[in-house]
């Protein structure tokens, strides 16, 4: 490693160091442990507890948020994957880096630097032993065999490949102990192959052969990438789960006197839409909500793990959804089965209306969250660190966590008024908007993401909206009396376009828009 990377390097950890933990004032006081679950692409009006008109049973989440709380106003950071990632793992927007788009392939480098506190780290730095298994996606180095960094994120790409080599930069490199996953969507990906710690074990040797999985009107998210041997499209997610078992297992019984810190990403209910066999025709709602229905189990073994293994009084549970519903879902889903993954709200995944970032929200924390409650309390994923920090009395540097607000008052009960003033949205194209109160900016015309003049089949012309102010830069709604987004008043109240505007560019040039910590 070159010096100057050394000295920042010791530097990092010095200053992870200096605003790490404080200590308990009651040393018998045991931290909790804390469960990240994060589903993919599921829309708030596909779990049955947001939406009573839902057709797919979602028993465990139901549980889930009958033992805690419901959030009814939360948002992924952005209408992607990527971006709501790293914004999840750092507290920070990711616009900030200037990247566009999504990781696809192997594409890198890691998006997050090596010198950035991430909330893992924070955590390890407070005892905690920390793993994550399941889907990274914000990027990874892969190199080829005379040590280049592989740039072609398709399938040339991958088979540069020189898997003698480590990642330098996966997971357990940015705060993770443990990894097991993949590097971008699993199913969806050039590369398919599994990750552990930094290295692919069993290497993607051949074509995929796509003749082998389902067909059908979710299944065609799938690129002709390279596979590894054994690598199974329709068991994925089940293995994560086995995966993140086996972590809580050992945990409890080598690690018991340490608090864990467990991010379970699922591959589900991204397209495609491939349920492991036991799971086919468990619902009546096809294919893709054979695949909800099965995200909700690896929900319910989770938790029974807990049980079982006599954690569960002393975790922190979280579960949310990277961003809304897909495309092709919600068109076939909507006309075959009578399910509106997107259910109450407009737009869907890309779009930066509601329906394509406001998510299901459900935390549960025995002892310390009233069971049965319900918050329209404006959070963000992005929320999350300055959350976690604050229940193990972390203190967070200036430079860290530039975006994410402490609510764990509201999880208490503590909280009367509201703890963010504002909230920032983003698109795949970086576009952006504000919200404050009821009142929501949209700093562009359109969706922001996804093309509502496509007609035919996989079109959105269908559920295009006119825009009643046409010809302004930008977008104005007051989600009060207007939850449907479908009244643009942008110059009916010009002064709150300017109140918003100002201040959604005072956010991007001062580098935060949360509050700094003491």
């Amino acid at each position: 490693m070159p010096r100057t990377h050394s000295l920042l390097l010791i530097l990092w950890v010095l200053g992870c160091s200096l605003y790490s933990c404080q200590p308990k004032e009651d040393k018998h006081v045991k931290q909790p442990n804390i469960l990240l679950v994060l589903a993919d692409d599921l829309g708030y009006g596909d779990v049955a507890c947001y939406n009573p008109a839902s057709r797919i049973p979602t028993p465990n989440l139901d549980l889930l948020a009958s033992q805690g709380m419901r959030f009814t106003d939360a948002h992924s950071a952005s209408t992607v994957c990527t971006p709501t990632r790293y914004s999840i793992l750092t507290g920070r927007m990711q616009f900030r880096t200037g990247m566009r788009g999504v990781f696809v392939g192997v594409g890198g480098p890691c998006l997050i630097e090596q010198e950035r506190l991430t909330l893992p780290q924070m955590l390890r730095n407070c005892g905690y032993r920390t793993g994550m298994m399941g889907k990274w996606h914000v990027g990874m180095s892969f190199f080829d065999t005379e040590g280049n960094r592989i740039t072609e994120r398709g399938i040339e790409g991958v088979k540069q490949i020189d898997y003698s080599r480590p990642i330098v930069d996966a997971p357990i490199h940015r705060g993770f102990d443990a990894f097991f996953g993949t590097a971008c969507c699993p199913t969806t990906d050039w590369l398919y192959a599994y990750i552990e710690g930094d290295r692919i074990p069993i290497p993607a040797t051949k074509p995929l052969d796509k003749g082998n999985l389902p067909s059908h009107p979710y299944s065609n998210d799938c690129r002709p990438g390279w596979v590894a041997e054994g690598f199974d499209h329709e068991e994925v997610d089940l293995v994560f789960l086995e995966k993140s078992v086996a972590f809580l297992e050992d945990h409890q019984k080598n690690h018991g006197d340490k608090p864990f810190f467990l991010f379970h990403s699922m591959q589900a209910v991204h397209l495609p839409s491939f349920p492991a066999d036991r799971f086919k025709g468990a619902t009546s709602s096809g294919p893709h909500g054979d695949f909800i229905f099965e995200m909700d189990y690896v929900v319910g073994e989770l938790l029974q793990a807990l049980d079982r293994l006599e954690l569960t009084e002393n975790t922190l549970v979280i579960f949310a959804s990277d961003n809304g519903p897909e495309v092709p879902t919600i068109l076939d889903m909507r006309r075959s089965y009578d399910h509106d993954g997107a259910r109450p709200w407009r737009g869907v995944k890309r779009d930066q209306w509601e329906g394509g970032h406001r998510t299901p929200f459900i935390v549960r924390w025995p002892g310390h969250i009233a069971a049965g409650s319900e918050s329209d309390q404006l959070i963000s994923l992005t929320d999350i660190m300055a959350t976690c920090a604050a229940i193990v009395e972390a203190r967070l540097p200036q430079d860290a966590a530039e975006d994410s607000y402490n609510m764990l008052p509201v999880l208490r009960g503590q909280q009367e008024g509201s703890v963010r003033e504002f909230m920032l949205q983003q698109t795949i194209s970086l576009d952006l908007s504000i919200r404050k109160g009821h009142w929501k900016y949209l700093d562009h015309a359109g969706s922001g993401g996804n093309n509502y003049e496509k007609d035919g089949e996989w079109g959105m012309k269908p559920f295009a909206i006119p825009n009643t102010d046409p010809g302004t830069p930008g977008q104005l709604y007051d989600l009060q009396q207007d939850p449907g987004e479908t009244k643009n008043l942008y110059s009916a109240r010009p002064e709150i376009v300017k109140e918003l505007k100002e201040k959604l560019d005072h956010f991007k040039e001062s580098g935060r828009s949360a509050p700094g910590f003491p």
